[in-house]
Formats: structure tokens, C-alpha cells, sequence
């Protein structure tokens, strides 16, 4: 503000001189006092004008090195939050994997875990957290460190919802909450326990396709003492789940269309008997088919398959690459 009023001020001036000048044209050989109250004015002009010019160049300076600061910080968010995503995968649990997450803004509020736990059973989780940014990506990280501690002492998936819900609700205030999907396999029993709170339901392929793995409770934070519902299904080789964030299916066309869980359940049973990489791959070229604009919210896959416990191999593995999570040895396209 100080700079544009200088430069008023310098404007008005200039014309007002310049209007002198203009008036005692014919005054000025015939008056030294007119002759030195103009170069005065001159010369005041000039150094008014070096004073605005010196103040643009620190404010300019000052704006350059407070751009630097917040994208230092944005950068170490970055790396801090590309650690709390698994960089590999269970590779003995009947069970295998992939998982994708696409920052919006740089950083996400999308969460993916997957936890192999001392006694052979995999947890695995998705969320969504409300908002963008830094504030999302902070919440996430509480909620990611609380996850892993409940699931490491063995409790029961619904106690670890319960827990978490409370815990949000504790520590955020009541337009913060948290869609999230919490699921226990059990590889002796081929066993799945799950509770959804407020997420969307996987996609699911094989023999369990058209089964809604709905089963849970509200979403995280909302209400203290909510109860969430555990639900149960048994999973053979082949079968598959694919969880989502609705960044997925809400991302949108020219015409405004969204992308829906329809597009994505037929994207993914194209390619439903390939590796999940490929699967992966083959979903996100469809959803860049469907919408070339940025995303406007974050998205986030993970996709999981029973295979054969006799023919058990190594489970892909998943690395991080500028910003998002990419499965190592793609070549896909992402725009982020």
C-alpha cells in the first residue's frame, strides 16, 4: 500500500510541476526564483522516484524470500509425509498389493497403510481426510501414528475404529472428520474383518463381486462415542478389492460428468486377470482419458488380491516418486 501511495503522490507531483512549467513558460529567463523552484522540484521528483523504486525492490525481496520460506516448508511436509507411506509391501500373506496416492496441492490428505503384524495377519486402511493441504496432511499423519500403535498391540478392528474416532474427535473441532476404511485378513482362514466409516465402498472383482463392503459406522470424528459394525467375508484366490478415495470417481469431464464407481469397476475388470501394476496403470489412463484437467482433490488407490497360498510369490513393491506414490517401474504419466 505504501508503494502505490508513494506512487501517487510522485504522479501528482510531476503534473503539478509540470503544469508550473507550463504556465511560466514565458517567466522563466526573466525570473531566477521560478527557475530554482522548478529545478528544485525537478530534483525532488528524482529522488522521490529513487525512494519508490528502493522500496519496490525490498518489498520485491522480501516477497522472493518469503516464497522460498513456504516452499521449504511445503518441501519438507513432502518428504516427511512420503515416509509414512509403506514403501513395500507384505511379500508372505496371501494377500497382494499396489497403491498409488496423487497429491492435489503438493501434499495430501489421503491415506494408505498396509501393516503385516507379528502373528502373520495384514491390516490394511484407506482414508480421506476433510480439507486440503498442510492441515489434511497433518491430521493424517496423527491419525497414521495412532493406527499403527492400535495395530501393533492386537486390537480388534472394531476397537481400533472406536479408538481412532474418538481420538479425532478429541483432537479436531466439528468440521474436521475422516471417511476411512480399516479391514484385518487373516491368511489361515483367508478371512476378511473390516469397518467402513463413511467411505466408499471397494470396488470388488471375482467371486465377490456385487457384495458392498458397507458395513461399519459414521465417519471418523464426527461422534464421540459411535458404534461401528464389523463386517466379514471370505476371500479366494483371485478375488480382488480395489479401494478408492473419491477423488477417483468425482474427478470430472469437460461437460462436467463425473467418473463415477461404474467407469471404475469396468476399467478394472478390463485388465482384472493382469498384475496390479498394470491394472493400476490401465485405471489411471482411463481416468486421464475421462478428465485431462488437474485434479481438484486428491486421489488415492489400493488395490488388493487374494492369491494361492500353495503359489505364493513376491508381492509388488511400491516406491516414492515426486511427491506421489508410483509403483516402481512405471512409466505411467501423472500430473500433479
Amino acid at each position: 500500500m505504501s508503494v502505490h501511495r508513494d506512487r501517487i503522490y510522485l504522479i501528482a507531483f510531476l503534473l503539478g510541476a509540470g503544469a508550473l512549467l507550463f504556465a511560466g513558460r514565458d517567466l522563466l529567463q526573466g525570473s531566477v526564483l521560478i527557475t530554482w523552484g522548478l529545478t528544485f522540484a525537478g530534483t525532488t521528483a528524482v529522488v522521490v522516484l529513487g525512494v519508490s523504486l528502493y522500496r519496490v525492490r525490498l518489498d520485491l525481496q522480501a516477497s522472493r524470500m518469503e516464497l522460498a520460506r513456504k516452499e521449504a516448508e511445503l518441501s519438507f511436509a513432502l518428504q516427511v509425509q512420503r515416509a509414512l507411506f509403506p514403501r513395500q509391501f507384505p511379500a508372505t500373506s496371501g494377500l497382494e498389493f499396489t497403491a498409488v496416492c496423487i497429491p492435489a496441492h503438493g501434499i495430501s490428505g489421503d491415506y494408505y497403510d498396509v501393516i503385516q503384524l507379528q502373528d502373520g495377519r495384514i491390516v490394511f486402511a484407506i482414508a480421506d481426510i476433510s480439507g486440503k493441504g498442510i492441515p489434511a496432511a497433518i491430521l493424517m499423519a496423527n491419525l497414521q501414528a495412532l493406527l499403527r500403535t492400535m495395530a501393533d498391540i492386537g486390537r480388534s478392528p472394531g476397537e481400533v475404529v472406536s479408538r481412532l474416532n474418538h481420538h479425532l474427535n478429541q483432537v479436531t473441532d466439528e468440521s474436521k472428520f475422516a471417511t476411512f476404511f480399516y479391514a484385518e485378513w487373516n491368511p489361515r482362514h483367508r478371512a476378511l474383518s473390516f469397518v467402513n466409516a463413511g467411505h466408499l465402498p471397494p470396488v470388488m472383482v471375482g467371486s465377490c463381486r456385487g457384495v458392498r463392503l458397507d458395513k461399519g459406522g459414521f465417519p471418523l470424528g464426527v461422534f464421540r462415542d459411535a458404534d461401528f459394525e464389523v463386517g466379514e467375508l471370505t476371500m479366494q484366490p483371485g478375488d480382488m478389492l480395489v479401494l478408492y478415495s473419491d477423488g477417483i470417481t468425482e474427478a470430472t469431464s469437460d461437460a462436467g460428468e463425473q467418473f463415477e464407481e461404474r467407469r471404475l469397476q469396468q476399467a478394472v475388470e478390463e485388465r482384472c486377470g493382469a498384475p496390479l501394476l498394470e491394472i493400476q496403470s490401465h485405471i489411471l489412463d482411463a481416468l486421464h482419458s475421462w478428465s485431462d484437467k488437474e485434479p481438484e482433490d486428491d486421489m488415492t488407490l489400493l488395490i488388493v488380491r487374494a492369491i494361492d497360498s500353495a503359489k505364493e510369490k513376491s508381492s509388488e513393491s511400491a516406491t516414492i516418486v515426486s511427491g506421489t506414490m508410483r509403483p516402481r517401474g512405471s512409466d505411467e504419466k501423472v500430473r500433479s
